[in-house]
């Protein structure tokens, strides 16, 4: 084996075979689960059941052999981790939407609008990969992609196309269609932080003062992560979106110190946050309520507004124990919002402890994924927007499964690829076909840099000659 043929113990193969096999796996979790909740709600399986499937498995299908074609030396794991997500929120939508037709609730299509999203996410997915050949093109757009980015979260403040839906303003409708332009407003913005870091690192990365044994950086570099904060801020007291001020915030924070390897950058960032948290808990009243929530939520139970929610989801989940109750034998209707934000209570209470860890697992897989497509990538840029969508993914994550199970205060964040909603589904979407098509770059072997030999094969070779003194 070559040089160029190892990097880092890395060997160059393509690794379809293996990743369509995983996808046959993923494809079980969510067709078998689909048939359980059938089995469990109704006592019959499904009569959509071969359609539902079907239609299910050309999705992937397509977005495999797109994989196979323009992008084939891609990572073999991302694809059939996100498919397996995909499907069991799927099954778990359906789920509920069963009890809410037994229930008389006119709420039973949320399974069959996901699924329709889900169809464009894989559409914009393949229209990703074939038309961006080279992630370096994005380089170009940083400064477009980041006033694009501002702008979309100005959106919902305006009259005639913003929309405030359960307290927080993060919502346009345009032609009667419901949109939450964050979700597109963060790809966006990992691209521009990206651009940005990459030709401004080394200014960001001198060191200032020395204080208790941390270099922290100079006052004159404070300007980028004050404007990301006082963005941040915005969101949080005029949207009132708390999740969404933690994401973005966050986000510039970790590929700051990624870029710059600077532990000051963090100091700073998280007596900003300190600060920012104080400040929001003392004016800003959902933030206060939040929190009380999460200290007393026994003491809240029937206050308006309480923490009905968030005690239902927490004695659903324990009711589910280790292995849980069993698709469609519990109460998770009684949470109000299971289809979204708590859809891990449903399923930590029907599939217990062992399918959340598994969950959780599995979002570790895509971050360890981003973070190894980091640090294999040959150019800067392609390592830094790897590092912010893998980052993306795992602030979602913590912040929604942390803040459902109570270990933080609520947020109003959607888990990537199992919650109802389409403009978060979609985003995700495009977010695994960039990671994919940086990662299809630096598992590509390097092009061989072997010198021509104009002179022909009868050309003296280059000789060593020993000097004897």
């Amino acid at each position: 084996m070559t040089q160029t043929g190892t990097l880092m113990g890395f060997v160059h193969r393509r690794r379809r075979g293996a990743e369509l096999f995983l996808l046959v796996l993923a494809l079980a979790v969510g067709i078998g689960a689909y048939a359980a909740v059938g089995l469990g709600v109704e006592g019959v399986v499904p009569a959509d059941l071969v359609g539902y499937g079907g239609w299910l498995t050309a999705l992937i299908v397509a977005a495999h052999v797109t994989v196979r074609i323009v992008a084939p030396y891609a990572d073999p794991v991302l694809l059939p981790l996100v498919a397996a997500l995909n499907g069991l929120g799927l099954a778990v939508i359906r789920r509920l939407d069963l009890t809410y037709e037994a229930n008389g609730l006119d709420q039973h299509t949320f399974a069959r609008q996901q699924l329709i999203w889900m169809t464009l996410g894989v559409v914009l997915f393949i229209v990703t990969l074939a038309l961006l050949r080279d992630h370096r093109v994005l380089q170009r757009f940083t400064y477009t992609a980041g006033l694009l980015g501002i702008l979309l979260l100005i959106l919902p403040f305006l009259p005639l196309v913003g929309r405030e839906i359960n307290g927080a303003r993060i919502w346009i409708n345009v032609a009667g269609f419901s949109f939450q332009p964050g979700e597109v407003a963060k790809v966006l913005l990992v691209i521009a932080f990206s651009g940005y870091l990459v030709l401004h690192r080394d200014a960001l990365a001198l060191a200032g003062r020395r204080v208790l044994f941390v270099d922290l950086p100079r006052g004159r570099d404070l300007g980028p992560i004050l404007a990301m904060f006082g963005v941040s801020m915005m969101i949080l007291v005029l949207q009132n979106d708390l999740g969404s001020s933690l994401l973005f915030f966050g986000l510039f924070l970790a590929m700051l110190y990624v870029a710059t390897e600077r532990p000051g950058w963090l100091v700073v960032g998280g007596l900003l946050f300190g600060a920012g948290a104080l400040a929001a808990y003392t004016f800003v009243g959902n933030v206060q309520n939040r929190f009380n929530f999460w200290l007393d939520p026994l003491d809240y139970y029937e206050a308006s507004p309480g923490s009905y929610q968030l005690v239902e989801a927490l004695f659903g989940q324990s009711w589910g124990g280790l292995i849980g109750r069993g698709l469609g034998n519990g109460f998770p209707e009684r949470v109000p919002f299971a289809y979204s934000d708590f859809i891990v209570s449903t399923i930590g209470e029907e599939l217990g402890l062992t399918a959340v860890m598994a969950i959780i697992l599995c979002y570790g897989l895509i971050v360890e994924r981003a973070l190894r497509i980091a640090l294999i990538s040959r150019d800067g840029f392609g390592k830094l927007l790897a590092v912010g969508l893998g980052a993306i993914v795992a602030l979602q994550v913590f912040v929604v499964i942390g803040g459902v199970t109570g270990l933080i205060p609520l947020t109003g964040l959607t888990t990537p690829f199992l919650s109802y909603g389409g403009s978060s589904l979609v985003a995700n979407w495009v977010i695994v076909a960039l990671l994919l098509r940086v990662s299809d770059q630096a598992r590509r072997p390097a092009p061989r840099l072997d010198p021509v030999d104009d002179a022909g094969a009868d050309s003296e070779s280059t000789q060593v000659v020993k000097l004897r003194s």
